[in-house]
């Protein structure tokens, strides 16, 4: 899991990578093999590194191997992070709405400004890139396709005026794992900087070909404590991986602040198959109404369910 707070300002941002600090009296990391349970990001073999997952932080072993949750190759945990900047440009320069947009990503070493070409796949992909509208009610999750320069190129279109959230979602083989945050400006007639207004919405969702339920562990979500969210989804039959996972998550506060994107921890198939149970722990690092988009896929055709989940502070 990783966590992203940025400022709305200004118009295209340079966001920072950032994992969420384990805050006082909340769970400690998981780490896997179950074997290797004293190791933890304070304490690591005298005989040898400790080795994470570069996507899950939270995922140790004292051994080399695949993380259990992604499938990516565990690193030792010695990498020296930096923030990789991303340069965005856009044709036009000047952006309307519904209207045909090319944009461009160039990834920068952060040693000599030289163009990074070289990426580790990550979930089947080069590139994972999320379009959030500041009002919430667009989002995409998409893939820039690399070019013969290094280069990232996607057509899009923005549907509205308003601000946008473009986050990127890379890894640099010669770096660690990147989530970086641009912000684009549409002009037009209704722009305003301003949060979402959202609501608490927890109801269970019918999306493309499934049908949604979302129970949450503790019922009232704490920020800065583990949540564990329990997705259930029927019918319980040809329920696919998508791009490498059984579901990817985004979630985002209401000013579009903090931004997470994760993945399972766990898949079920309780009561005989009744339902598929997907659960995804996060921690939410404000109090306030997050939107949580998950996506799935049945039959080859993505799911999206889209849920506003209220967070308060311990009292």
């Amino acid at each position: 899991m990783r966590v992203l707070p940025i400022s709305l300002l200004p118009v295209l941002l340079l966001g920072q990578q950032y994992q969420y600090p384990n805050p006082k009296n909340a769970p400690a990391p998981a780490v896997y093999p179950p074997s290797a349970a004293a190791a933890t990001s304070d304490t690591q073999d005298d005989e040898g590194v400790l080795w994470v997952c570069p996507m899950d932080k939270d995922v140790k072993s004292k051994t080399p191997g695949k993380c259990p949750r992604c499938g990516m190759t565990l690193i030792p945990d010695i990498v020296d992070e930096r923030e990789y900047p991303v340069e965005l440009t856009t044709r036009p320069e000047v952006l309307k709405a519904n209207q045909d947009v090319r944009l461009d990503f160039k990834v920068e070493d952060p040693q000599n400004g030289k163009t990074v070409k070289d990426f580790t796949i990550m979930h089947e992909k080069l590139y994972h890139l999320f379009l959030v509208s500041q009002d919430m009610k667009f989002f995409v999750h998409t893939h820039p396709v690399q070019q013969p320069d290094g280069t990232f190129h996607l057509d899009t279109k923005f549907p509205h005026p308003g601000l946008y959230r473009v986050l990127s979602d890379f890894y640099p083989t010669a770096g660690t794992p990147q989530l970086i945050a641009k912000t684009v400006m549409i002009p037009g007639e209704g722009f305003k900087l301003q949060p979402a207004k959202l609501e608490s919405d927890i109801t269970p969702k019918d999306t493309e070909n499934l049908h949604v339920e979302l129970q949450l562990d503790p019922p009232q979500p704490l920020a800065g404590f583990k949540q564990i969210m329990f997705f259930k989804l029927t019918p319980n039959q040809d329920i696919e991986q998508y791009i490498g996972a059984w579901a990817h998550v985004m979630a985002a506060s209401a000013d579009l602040i903090d931004m997470i994107h994760t993945h399972p921890i766990y898949v079920t198939d309780p009561d005989d198959g009744a339902y598929k149970q997907i659960q995804i722990n996060l921690i939410f690092p404000r109090p306030g109404i997050y939107r949580v988009w998950i996506q799935f896929q049945r039959k080859g055709v993505v799911n999206t369910a889209a849920f506003n989940i209220p967070v308060d502070e311990l009292k």
